[in-house]
This record gives structure tokens, C-alpha cells and sequence, in this order.
């Protein structure tokens, strides 16, 4: 789709999008869903000066509700009609991507990401300096040009497990993150197998997608804690509108809560906030619509005294770049989850982050560093 490029200032001039398969080099299992690929929209916005910047709407039916096709058809009707001929400039623009449509987050994430990564190309800086600014924290610009990240685990059996433990310290990561929550009776015994496996320096943390109620999750999370295992995080152990129920796991164990499921919207934060919920949340471009309002929920929590933290969907290496410069921009108190582009039996992109065993390497070229997706 293309408009009239008239006006002074860089405009909005095409929105073109794309579909994206990458296949997995190892099935990713949680509680909710099992898949062997990244399925993926990619939008690119170019602007009347020919200036460009990607974006990305990851497929995630179980979390978000949204799929390729309505992201898509959503990119292509009512946020393409509501950027066309819009300012290439984010503190304009990012708001209209918010208010075009009701709901379809992961829409509006791959057009706030691209809008985003179009304004540090025409500034010339990589997007995490372009963010730092943006946040009020031009000190921390430029400072991180890699971003450690924990690495997850697919659901299985406690033997399963703890050969997959082995794997991933083999392959450079140090923290790990557990999928429980798919059989409580026998969730203890699997977390502490991998703990064994590992043995005691290695960071573990567990992660439930809303996997028990309350009672379980407490019963869980107490047998861990009488045991000694050394959980660092257990991330959403309820449905994620039992807040209340949240707030009574937070209140009755020691290990540290996470709210993930439960937080997409700042009016969600603060339902956390009120009920003190969780002691940290779970930012995620797909689930709150990118990095516009991801900036508002951190800068919120960390405000309130929470803990922070970024995660991602199944995300290509457009989705996992933005994050990592998110990090890098303004800080997170507890190591971030944005290992999903690792997964990937190869990256399509010329350009981008890549993963240096725990570490994903930020590229020093603007914006997002993406120059093209390879055939």
C-alpha cells in the first residue's frame, strides 16, 4: 500500500507485509501448547524518504488469541489505513497504532516495532540507544551491547528433563527456566531431577502458564522450598484472571512470584499493584502491543517497587531484537527470558541479533540492524 509523500516531514509511505515459517531444532512444550516451528507476520514500513524499519507479529493462539491471519488482515486493513501518510516519528505515531483497533496486540507489536526501528535508522543508532532516549536514560545508551538470557526447557518427563538440563549447560547457558504445571503430583520430583543433573550453581526458575490453582501451587512451591532445590522465580502458577489467587501464593511462600498471563494492559499492572500480586512482572511485546506501552509498564513497576522482567512469545530474531534492546535500554532486575530466536534451526534475516551461548549479541548497524530477509 503506498501514499502521497507530499508532506515536509518523513511520512509513512507503504506498509507491506509477509508470512514467516522457521522450523525448530527442538519441539518447544509447555502446559498449553506444543509447536516445532516460529510462525510469524513480518511487516516492513517504509517511509517517503525510502526509509525503512521491520517488525514482527508472532502466532500465539493459547496467550494472546491471535493468529496469522487476523494479525495480518489487521496489518494490511485498519493499522495500514491508520499509518499511511502518519509520521514516521514515534511520540505521533505510536499512539494511533494503539487506538486503531481493539485488541490484536501481536498486530500492533510488528507495527509499533517497526515504527520504532525506522526512527533509529533515520537517527543512525541502533535501536536500544534510540529506545534509552526515548526512555529518559540517554546514560545507559550504548552501554549493553549484549543481553544474557535464560534459557526454557520443554514440559517432559524427569528423565527427558534433566538430559535437556545437561544439553543447554553444554551449550553455554547458565540459568534455566522449567515448564511445570502440566501434573502437579509429579512436578516436584522432575524440578528437583534437573537439579540433580545440573547441580547446585546453576540458576533455576519455573514456569507454570497458569498451570495450578492456588492450593496447588502453594503445596508445589513449599515441598520445593522444604527440599532445598533453589527455585529463583516461579513465573504465573494461576489462571490469569485469579489475581486474587496470585496474591495468595505470593503471600505464602518464600520463593518469588511472577505475574506473566495475568499482565497485558497498564490497567492489569495495576490490579497487580493494588492486590500486591506477584513480587515481579513479566513485560512481553506481544502481549502488551509492543514497545510503546511496554516502556509505560516497566517504568510503572519500577516505580511501585517491583521486579522486572522481559519475556517473549516464539518470536523470530525482529521480535527477540527489539526485546534485548528494550533491556538494554532501561534495565531489568531479574535475567531476562529471550532465548526463543535461539531455537530456531537458522536465522532468515541478513543482519540482526545473534546468541553467543547465553548472550544475545546486539548488532552495532541502526535500528534493529536488519538489513533484508534472505530467500
Amino acid at each position: 500500500m503506498t501514499a502521497s509523500s507530499g508532506a515536509r516531514a518523513p511520512r509513512i509511505d507503504r506498509v507491506e507485509t509477509s508470512l514467516l515459517s522457521l522450523p525448530l531444532h527442538t519441539p518447544f512444550v509447555t502446559a498449553l501448547r506444543r509447536t516445532t516451528t516460529i510462525e510469524t507476520v513480518l511487516v516492513r514500513l517504509t517511509d517517503s524518504d525510502g526509509c525503512t524499519g521491520w517488525g514482527e507479529a508472532p502466532q500465539v493462539w493459547q496467550v494472546t488469541g491471535d493468529s496469522l491471519a487476523g494479525s495480518r488482515a489487521c496489518l494490511d486493513g485498519p493499522l495500514a489505513d491508520a499509518l499511511l501518510a502518519a509520521p514516521a516519528d514515534p511520540v505521533e505515531t505510536a499512539p494511533i497504532i494503539q487506538g486503531a483497533v481493539v485488541g490484536n496486540r501481536s498486530a500492533k507489536m510488528a507495527a509499533d516495532i517497526a515504527l520504532h526501528d525506522l526512527a533509529a535508522r533515520r537517527a543512525d543508532v541502533p535501536l536500544a540507544v534510540h529506545l534509552a532516549r526515548l526512555a529518559g536514560r540517554p546514560g545507559r545508551a550504548g552501554t549493553a551491547t549484549r543481553v544474557r538470557t535464560d534459557v526454557t526447557l520443554a514440559a517432559g518427563d524427569a528423565a527427558g528433563l534433566a538430559d535437556a538440563a545437561r544439553a543447554r549447560v553444554a551449550d553455554g547457558f547458565s540459568t534455566l527456566k522449567l515448564k511445570v504445571g502440566t501434573d502437579a503430583a509429579t512436578d516436584v520430583a522432575r524440578v528437583r531431577a534437573v537439579r540433580d543433573a545440573v547441580g547446585p550453581d546453576v540458576g533455576l526458575r519455573l514456569d507454570a502458564n497458569q498451570g495450578w490453582d492456588a492450593f496447588a501451587a502453594i503445596a508445589v512451591i513449599r515441598a520445593l522450598e522444604d527440599a532445598g532445590v533453589g527455585i529463583e522465580v516461579v513465573e504465573q502458577p494461576v489462571p490469569a484472571g485469579d489475581v486474587l489467587g496470585l496474591a495468595h501464593v505470593t503471600a505464602n511462600v518464600e520463593t518469588p512470584i511472577m505475574a506473566d498471563e495475568s499482565l497485558f494492559t497498564l490497567e492489569d499492572l495495576v490490579e497487580i499493584i493494588r492486590c500486591d500480586a506477584a513480587d515481579l512482572v513479566n513485560v512481553k511485546l506481544a502481549k502488551c502491543g509492543g514497545l510503546t506501552p511496554a516502556l509505560e509498564l516497566l517504568g510503572v513497576a519500577q516505580r511501585h517497587g517491583f521486579g522486572t522482567f522481559v519475556g517473549s512469545m516464539m518470536e523470530s530474531h525482529v521480535g527477540i531484537g527489539a526485546a534485548a534492546s528494550l533491556v538494554s535500554a532501561v534495565g531489568v532486575t531479574s535475567l531476562p527470558d529471550l532465548d526463543a530466536a535461539w531455537w530456531a534451526s537458522d536465522s532468515p534475516y541478513d543482519g540482526g541479533v545473534t546468541y553467543d551461548r547465553d548472550e544475545i549479541c546486539l548488532p552495532a548497524r541502526p535500528g534493529l540492524g536488519i538489513g533484508g530477509v534472505r530467500p
